[in-house]
């Protein structure tokens, strides 16, 4: 055997040990100084961060229909500090670039920082796939979507990569479904107005991959998600529905509209990503629910690392839907007393536009909460590298599924000074439902085809 060819063959063997035996040390490390979703056990060094110990039940008493807050251990507690635009300089380091421009430039913008509680855990089956996957789940060569994982699960507890990170954060446990009655999409005022734009649809929200078990994702549907919208206000919206499927391996979505007005479904080949959404006078486009809702092809994605900054955490304002609409979002932004902050370690993960590639914000910064994976905030910058949008969403523990959850979310658009809220169960009347199992037809392919869209839609 030719010298160079024996010292590349062992070159090549000593990394694939290598591998092989960083990933066993990554399995051993979860549920021991890692939490079996990979968060770092251990709180900070001045105790604002605290240990992981585990999921906290709620208070006896709770069942669906009544509301969360009530029957949460740390519901009576106060804030520590409150921080405005007259001190955002002295809690810098603990604060987004996104929070500090809310801070500075919207009207009475506040944030009440609380005691730090990690109350997000796992369902055990999560917890061991999430194990298994350390050495089993797989990005796939084109480097934007998951080829391989068992599920459901996070792919990658201990990520090496943007996208990796990303996926957790795609992939994270919220049931197998979750839905929405008479949810509120609201758009704040435009300057000089005091006109909203408030819609009201009805959502259901369906993840076959996440079904109580242990299962290859190669051997399931290759679709992260289906989604079903039916507006019923405003009127110009009212009788409006839609169908997407987010499939794992394909650009963009597959999306069938419904228009009362013409009785007719037509095919939107291009209604995703930044494409602005129907009826919200472009402040809102496709991309931007859930904080990102998409596929991950047109990005560069950079792992920047860990920061402990002061996010909205526990924040059960965003789900009273016994709460009224107006006192929740207020004229410049939602009600500080809505809105709960505490510390808490999040991955950064900084997207930019590839080359050949478009999008209306070329670069983007997403923060991952490290003990649940939910997106918890996220910076949008313009072509001249200001910050444009500014989203953040409420984590908040879903007693009935085991894990956390964060649905509702807030954006603010600070070159127009207007903001969306979305995915909210204020002023409902009905609580969200997540599902572990379903039986229902929402939970079948079928039920997202242009066909049945047609059939379901009555106006």
């Amino acid at each position: 055997m030719d010298k160079k060819f024996k010292v590349l063959a062992a070159a090549v063997l000593a990394a694939v040990q290598f591998g092989v035996c960083s990933a066993a040390d990554d399995a051993g490390r979860l549920g021991k100084e890692l939490t079996p979703l990979g968060g770092e056990k251990a709180g900070n060094k001045d105790g604002s961060i605290p240990a992981w110990t585990g999921t906290e039940a709620p208070l006896a008493g709770w069942a669906y229909g009544k509301r969360r807050v009530d029957f949460w251990k740390h519901k009576d507690e106060k804030p520590l500090f409150s921080i405005d635009a007259s001190n955002a300089d002295k809690y810098a380091e603990k604060l987004t670039p996104g929070q500090v421009q809310l801070l500075k430039t919207v009207k009475g913008y506040r944030m009440d920082v609380y005691p730090s509680h990690r109350t997000c855990d796992a369902p055990a089956f999560v917890a061991e796939n999430t194990k298994k996957n350390v050495t089993t789940a797989a990005v796939a060569p084109e480097g934007w979507f998951l080829k391989e994982a068992v599920m459901p699960g996070i792919p990658f507890p201990v990520p090496k990569s943007g996208v990796e990170a990303m996926l957790n954060s795609k992939f994270h446990y919220r049931g197998v479904a979750f839905e929405v009655t008479a949810m509120n999409t609201a758009v704040s005022p435009r300057k000089g107005s005091s006109e909203w734009i408030r819609a009201r649809d009805d959502l259901t929200w369906y993840m076959p991959w996440a079904k109580k078990g242990s299962t290859q994702l190669s051997s399931l549907p290759q679709v992260e998600y289906y989604v079903h919208f039916l507006y019923s206000a405003p009127p110009a919206l009212a009788g409006q529905a839609l169908n997407i499927t987010m499939r794992l391996n394909e650009p963009g979505s597959e999306t069938f509209y419904y228009f009362p007005g013409q009785r007719r479904v037509r095919r939107m080949p291009s209604y995703s990503y930044d494409s602005p959404q129907i009826g919200f006078e472009n402040q809102y486009t496709m991309d931007e629910p859930l904080v990102f809702m998409g596929t991950l092809d047109r990005f560069d994605w950079k792992l920047v690392g860990k920061k402990e900054v002061y996010i909205p955490y526990n924040s059960f304002g965003a789900y009273n839907f016994s709460g009224k609409f107006e006192d929740f979002a207020q004229e410049n932004s939602v009600n500080p007393a809505a809105r709960r902050y505490e510390a808490h370690r999040v991955w950064v993960v900084e997207a930019n536009v590839k080359p050949g590639m478009r999008h209306s914000a070329p670069k983007r910064t997403f923060y991952i909460d490290e003990d649940s994976w939910n997106l918890v905030a996220a910076e949008d910058y313009d072509g001249q590298g200001k910050i444009w949008k500014i989203r953040e969403s409420y984590t908040i523990p879903v007693y009935e599924i085991g894990s956390c959850d964060a649905t509702a979310f807030t954006q603010y658009n600070v070159i127009d000074g207007r903001y969306v809220v979305d995915m909210n169960a204020v002023d409902t009347r009905a609580d969200i439902r997540w599902m572990v199992e379903g039986n229902g037809p929402q939970f079948n392919s079928s039920y997202y085809t242009a066909e049945n869209l047609r059939a379901i839609s009555d106006r």
